[in-house]
């Protein structure tokens, strides 16, 4: 699979334009991967199968997080809190699934209460192909997780047939705390978020800027219109 926007598996350094990069040689450059997640979003899901084609799961580190909390403490709404915007941002999602390749569909219900999967994620030790599993449950195959016979089968996936009695544990419950609010202290505002060589990508569309920064450093986001970017003065302020 390719990374957003670039046909044929390759991802073009801007350094070098007209000679192609694998995507997976884009991914081993030096340092680490860093990704903040919820399950309730699509775009976590789709972010993550181009991220599982591209780079080595080893380097990707998975932060579940609670964006209920996140929107709360920001003062934000969550897409789907918005009539017209839930609309489109399920329309976004599909034809980002469309783009990419990756198929989706769409649980009995959204949002959900995401709780119990982020804690099952907890509980799996947020490891890549776990985390990559949970998603996989709910958006490539629309899966329910209230319904006891799903869980169950997914737990079993997931190697953890005692998992209603971890996601219930207080260490798993206040693992998943610390992860949000360790997110929160990151100025972490939505998901997915990547952070990159210490720079922060916000949402699936943003997959392209991370990959360039992990192969190419961060001088490029500095530059330029990029550098103005960084400094522009605020005109004006809404009121609260």
């Amino acid at each position: 699979m390719s990374p957003p926007g670039r046909p044929n598996g390759e991802y073009r350094s801007a350094q070098h334009e007209g000679s192609p990069v694998s995507a997976r040689d884009a991914g081993c450059r030096d340092g680490d991967v860093e990704w903040f997640f919820d399950v309730v979003s699509p775009f976590a899901y789709l972010q993550l199968e181009q991220l599982a084609a591209c780079l080595d799961p080893g380097r990707v580190r998975c932060h579940p997080v609670v964006l209920g909390v996140l929107l709360e403490h920001w003062g934000t709404r969550g897409p789907a809190e918005v009539p017209r915007k839930r609309v489109q941002t399920y329309r976004s999602a599909l034809a980002r699934s469309q783009a990419t390749g990756v198929p989706l569909r769409f649980p009995p219900a959204h949002p959900f209460n995401p709780l119990p999967l982020l804690r099952l994620a907890v509980a799996a030790q947020a490891r890549f192909d776990a985390v990559r599993q949970i998603l996989r449950f709910v958006w490539r195959d629309g899966g329910d997780a209230s319904d006891p016979q799903q869980w169950q089968s997914l737990a079993r996936q997931l190697g953890l047939p005692d998992a209603a009695e971890r996601v219930g544990s207080e260490a798993v419950k206040s693992g998943l705390r610390g992860s949000t609010a360790g997110a929160l202290a990151r100025g972490v505002f939505g998901v997915p978020t990547l952070v990159v060589r210490g720079e922060y990508f916000w949402g699936e569309d943003a997959t392209e800027m991370a990959l360039r920064t992990l192969a190419q450093g961060t001088a490029w986001l500095h530059a330029d219109e990029w550098a103005r970017a960084l400094d522009l003065p605020v005109g004006v302020s809404r009121r609260a």
